[in-house]
C-alpha cells in the first residue's frame, strides 16, 4: 500500500520540505509515503468557487489510481494517534493506496469532501500549510510505528 500527501500550495520552506523528507525516508519499503504538490489557482480577481474548481480539477486528475481519499478538514474527525494508527492498520488490511489531500488556502471543494471516504483534522489550532504537511508526515510514521510495535511512539 502506498500513502501519498496532495498538498496544494507553493514549494515549503526548507525546515518543512528536511522534516517532510526525513519522516518519507523512515517509512518502510511496504508502506512508502510521498508528497505530492499541487499547483494552487493564481488568485487574481478570481471568487473562492471558481479558485476551488480549478484546484478541485487538479486534486481529481491526481487522485486518479487511489483507493482511498482522505480530506483534511477542519471539521473532521479528531483522533488520537493510536486511533490513527487502527485506522491505517485496516487500511493496509484491505489493501490499496491511499492519498491524503491537504487543500489550498481557500480549503477543498466539497466535491472532493463528498468523494473523500474520511475526514481528519490534525489540530484544533489553525496551522499553516508547510507545518500541516509536516505534522501529518510524522503522524503516519508516528502510526506505522504504534502498528509495528517500535519504542518511537511511548504512551502515558
Amino acid at each position: 500500500m502506498k500513502l501519498c500527501i496532495l498538498a496544494v500550495g507553493h514549494k515549503p520552506p526548507a525546515w518543512a520540505a528536511a522534516g517532510c523528507a526525513e519522516y518519507i525516508g523512515r517509512m518502510p519499503r511496504e508502506l512508502p509515503l510521498s508528497v505530492v504538490e499541487i499547483k494552487p489557482e493564481p488568485r487574481g480577481a478570481k471568487r473562492r468557487d471558481q479558485l476551488l474548481a480549478a484546484e478541485k480539477t487538479r486534486l481529481q486528475t491526481a487522485l486518479h489510481g487511489f483507493r482511498r481519499v482522505v480530506a483534511l478538514d477542519e471539521r473532521g474527525a479528531d483522533l488520537t494517534t493510536l486511533q490513527l494508527a487502527r485506522r491505517l492498520e485496516n487500511w493496509m488490511r484491505e489493501g490499496g493506496d491511499t492519498a491524503f489531500i491537504i487543500g489550498g488556502a481557500d480549503g477543498i471543494d466539497d466535491a472532493i469532501k463528498a468523494r473523500a471516504d474520511a475526514m481528519l483534522r490534525l489540530s484544533s489550532l489553525t496551522l499553516p500549510h508547510a507545518m500541516a504537511r509536516l505534522v501529518l508526515c510524522e503522524q503516519l510514521y508516528r502510526a506505522n510505528s504504534v502498528i509495528r510495535n517500535h519504542p518511537y511512539h511511548r504512551e502515558g
